[in-house]
């Protein structure tokens, strides 16, 4: 599992959402860089958004859900053609779990566990 993980939850469905495009980047010298892709799990899981054994380091990272592919998926019109979440990482051997609670018109987030 890497340093970095999310879960996405679809609110309105009441269940995970599964086959979500995520990527993950970090910002350096002002452009962000990408570090790793995937799409959630049956679950709504990912696990792998830093390749194994990558190393986690302080700075800033965003993480970009692509929820017009997932809701396009089911015929469901949404407002948001996708979710960036920007955080800070101060602690390199922590871990940060990054949720997000999605539905066709709304979204919210937290550090999770």
């Amino acid at each position: 599992m890497s340093a970095i993980t999310t879960h996405i939850l679809d609110l309105a469905l009441g269940k995970p959402a599964a086959s979500v495009p995520v990527e993950l980047s970090i910002l350096r010298d002002g452009s962000y860089a990408a570090l790793g892709a995937g799409q959630t799990d049956s679950d709504g899981r990912l696990r792998t958004l830093l390749p194994q054994g990558a190393p986690l380091e302080a700075g800033i990272y965003r993480i970009k859900f692509d929820t017009s592919a997932y809701f396009a998926s089911s015929g469901t019109k949404s407002f948001y053609p996708w979710v960036e979440v920007t955080f800070e990482v101060t602690n390199s051997t922590a871990h940060y779990h990054v949720p997000l609670l999605l539905s066709p018109y709304g979204y919210s987030t937290y550090r999770g566990t």
